[in-house]
């Protein structure tokens, strides 16, 4: 019998047998509120990336936090439901305007690496998650202690780098805290069945769980591919300074002819020949009134002195 010839019962894939049906519809309201979620953040990312017209920084942090309070603090209910809905937008679109700053210095890399870290993020969720739908129930529950402990050591291990400054270190913490939120989609996906078998339909607050955990995978996995895609020699993490030459001459360049002939110029001497000074003294005369005459000879003439002695 040929491998080809058998008969493959696409409906068994999509069966959740050991999920009842009103949590299967409660799954569908929280993924297509993480949809919704997506698209807005994508919203948020462009409008600081492209338009400029919010900064991602602090006050995009602080409002995020802010938002996600309101909604924590707004009750579930029929009545509050659009709402709630309203709030959610607000806090996806806030935090994805504060992922803007990481987008922007990731960007200056390589801007492929975006659609990398989104497609391979979108993978990786799809993978966990279905691991959880198709798992025996509460077979992961387990792993919220082992993940809390691991967030202890995350945060440690961030604050000792902040003074020792490695790189090395850096790297781990961000390996390390890739692998914990891949164990939170497993643990938080597992939960929200649980809690919904309970009784616990708050689909949009089980929204913001899952919605964290692709956004800080996101993050991370953007950071690493960005690291990975610097020069390796490079000893800072930053954009590099010095651009790469790829090209290197192998002997002197040669300039032009009005090049040559410019700097070879030398000016030559002039042709003509100076008059010599006339050496004829010449005599000043006193300058004078035009109103009056000029003054005569000093001394009177000798016949008009031979004159005035004679009898």
């Amino acid at each position: 019998m040929n491998v080809f010839d058998r008969n493959i019962n696409f409906d068994a894939l999509f069966k959740f047998s050991q999920i009842s049906c009103s949590t299967q519809q409660h799954l569908k309201n929280v993924y297509a509120s993480l949809s919704m979620c997506m698209f807005v953040a994508a919203a948020g990312a462009y409008v600081h990336v492209v338009t400029r017209l919010l900064q991602g920084g602090l006050l995009s942090v602080l409002g995020s936090l802010a938002m996600m309070m309101w909604l924590s603090m707004t009750p579930h209910r029929p009545e509050t439901e659009k709402k709630r809905l309203a709030i959610l937008s607000a806090f996806a679109f806030l935090t994805g305007v504060g992922l803007g700053p990481a987008m922007d210095y990731v960007i200056s890399i390589n801007p492929s690496i975006i659609v990398t870290a989104f497609l391979c993020t979108s993978v990786i969720f799809l993978c966990f998650t279905l691991s959880a739908l198709y798992a025996q129930r509460r077979s992961y529950l387990f792993l919220g202690g082992t993940l809390m402990s691991g967030l202890s050591i995350l945060l440690l291990v961030s604050v000792v780098n902040m003074f020792l400054g490695s790189v090395a270190l850096f790297k781990v913490h961000m390996y390390l805290a890739l692998a914990i939120m891949c164990g939170f989609v497993l643990f938080d996906t597992q939960l929200i069945i649980e809690k919904a078998e309970m009784g616990d339909k708050d689909y949009i607050w089980h929204c913001v769980d899952l919605f964290l955990d692709f956004v800080t995978i996101f993050r991370k996995l953007m950071i690493l591919l960005a690291m990975n895609d610097k020069v390796p020699d490079s000893t800072h993490w930053g954009p590099d300074p010095t651009p790469h030459l790829s090209y290197v001459p192998d002997s002197t360049p040669q300039l032009p002819d009005s090049t040559t002939q410019f700097l070879n110029y030398t000016p030559k001497p002039p042709d003509f020949t100076p008059e010599p000074p006339d050496s004829t003294p010449q005599t000043l005369s006193p300058p004078h009134s035009p109103l009056t005459p000029p003054l005569g000879p000093l001394t009177p003439p000798l016949s008009s002195l031979t004159n005035s002695l004679s009898p």
